[in-house]
């Protein structure tokens, strides 16, 4: 099985299994078209529609250890709210994959934290990885694409890194953010970047978190 599963209908269970699968064989999966399509153009819509204010500049580091880089990323950010309806629809179906993994890999996910990320022209976010192994309790990255007729010169691409000793530098996927595609990895698992954008670039980044104390109980053959 590929990592980049080819889904052609919303079938939840369907896609569940396949990101599961993916997850144990590889440790990521790519999705063209996972999620609802009334879904994913209401969050199109609804970030296309903010103002410049609504976004923060994002940091790199949690808590103390915050600070803005400009050198190591440059897109912007907002958090997800249930309070809207349009983001609640995303983090209800995001919740369901949360069930769904539970059920499927007893990964423990307790909880799911997400935020838009706009990338103005010439943004980038250098490689980087999103967990370090035993310092965090996210322990499954999702990126979802919001950007219709993306092209490959529009830049703005996904890089993932294989972490093994003595693996290749070049990238293990090269991934377009095209409208609608989603991509689920362990966090702790790829470095990865983003290219600069050519062109406004949209996406939302999250992480599934279990509980600290006990860990995720998942761990592919690698």
């Amino acid at each position: 099985m590929t990592a980049e599963l080819l889904v052609s209908a919303p079938n939840a269970e369907l896609i569940f299994d396949q990101i599961a699968d993916a997850l144990v064989e590889t440790g990521y999966a790519v999705l063209p078209l996972a999620l609802p399509p009334s879904i994913s153009e209401a969050m199109f819509l609804r970030i296309a529609s903010f103002e410049d204010e609504v976004f923060q500049a994002a940091g790199v580091g949690r808590a103390d250890e915050f600070q803005l880089n400009p050198f190591v990323r440059k897109d912007e950010i907002r958090w997800l709210s249930t309070q809207d309806p349009v983001e609640a629809s995303y983090l209800a179906w995001m919740e369901q994959l949360r069930l769904g993994l539970n059920k499927r890999l007893f990964m423990g996910l307790f909880d799911y934290e997400a935020h838009f990320s706009r990338y103005c022209e010439g943004a980038f976010y250098k490689k980087h990885v999103d967990a370090f192994k035993g310092r965090t309790n996210r322990v499954l990255s999702t990126v979802f694409y919001l950007n219709p007729g993306w092209a490959s010169a529009d830049g703005g691409h996904l890089l993932m890194y294989s972490d093994e000793q003595g693996a290749s530098l070049e990238p293990i996927a090269r991934i377009t953010p095209l409208m609608g595609s989603l991509v689920v990895f362990l966090s702790d698992r790829f470095p990865h970047e983003v290219t600069a954008a050519n062109r406004l670039r949209y996406s939302i980044a999250g992480w599934f978190r279990v509980n600290a104390s006990l860990g995720a109980h998942l761990d592919p053959p690698r």
